[in-house]
């Protein structure tokens, strides 16, 4: 027998019972939610001590070797970060402060995997209110791919420059952001790439004319509202597009038609 098939069978057990505490832990707060679910309503006592019980849990998750399962536990972590978000109730009373740890035990453990950036990156940014965390992780995640790994990659550039430009207010960061996006779409295999690269590339021409360009603005929440994976992100996307003097109008195709508004 190798070592290496030694080690794996010798570790799975192990990585099995640190699991199976995660597991336990998590029962706990299940539990907590058995015995108050027939109540009308949860008490937000109730909500914070969940939200403090899920904190220890991440906190832990975070911490624990890997034994070779990196991807195992960052799809963990989105997994729980969807079933976090989705609780309306919950969200009402305790908000969204651990969305970024979720996204930091994601890019940790398994920074390859592009889909879930998409729902993670505007969930830290625009419901925690943390795009300078969503910056960090996705310059973190960037470091471990490139068009050729992730045909979709150039897609986190975008991202990146959206909280760039409208939460963080650093127009040359996006720009250069932008234009790394458009390089990345050049090389990309993706049927999507062009037409995106080149929309980009213009947003950062009107970065490059116009630092504080209304039409660059709408094109980041433009972007944001094509790829946001919730009805609440697309109407908050409308809005400020709206707000910027852009118009949107659904076609008879069942398609978003933007107009942009004229320059300052």
């Amino acid at each position: 027998m190798s070592y290496t098939l030694f080690q794996t069978k010798l570790l799975a057990p192990v990585l099995a019972l640190v699991c199976s505490g995660g597991i336990a832990a998590l029962q706990l707060t299940k539990g907590i939610e058995i015995q108050v679910e027939t109540a009308e309503n949860k008490s937000k006592s109730v909500y914070l001590l969940e939200a403090e019980q899920e904190k220890a849990n991440l906190d832990f998750i975070k911490k624990i070797p890997s034994f070779g399962f990196d991807n195992l536990i960052g799809n963990w972590a989105f997994l729980r970060f969807l079933q976090n978000i989705g609780d309306d109730d919950a969200r009402q009373q305790t908000g969204y402060t651990l969305t970024p740890k979720y996204f930091e035990i994601f890019v940790d453990r398994n920074p390859k995997f592009t889909q879930p950036y998409k729902f993670m990156s505007p969930a830290t940014s625009i419901f925690a209110g943390r795009p300078d965390q969503s910056v960090t992780l996705i310059e973190k995640g960037l470091k471990s791919l490139s068009p050729k790994i992730s045909p979709d990659a150039y897609s986190l550039w975008v991202s990146k420059a959206s909280d760039e430009i409208l939460f963080l207010g650093d127009n040359q960061a996006a720009r250069n952001s932008y234009l790394k996006a458009a390089q990345w779409a050049q090389d990309s295999s993706e049927p999507e790439a062009q037409r995106i690269g080149a929309i980009v590339a213009k947003t950062a021409e009107f970065l490059k004319d116009n630092p504080d360009s209304k039409k660059a603005r709408v094109s980041a929440w433009l972007m944001i509202l094509n790829s946001a994976p919730d009805e609440e992100t697309r109407q908050r996307s409308i809005s400020e597009i709206q707000a910027l003097g852009g118009q949107v109008r659904v076609t008879e195709q069942n398609t978003l038609k933007i107009q942009f508004p004229e320059e300052d």
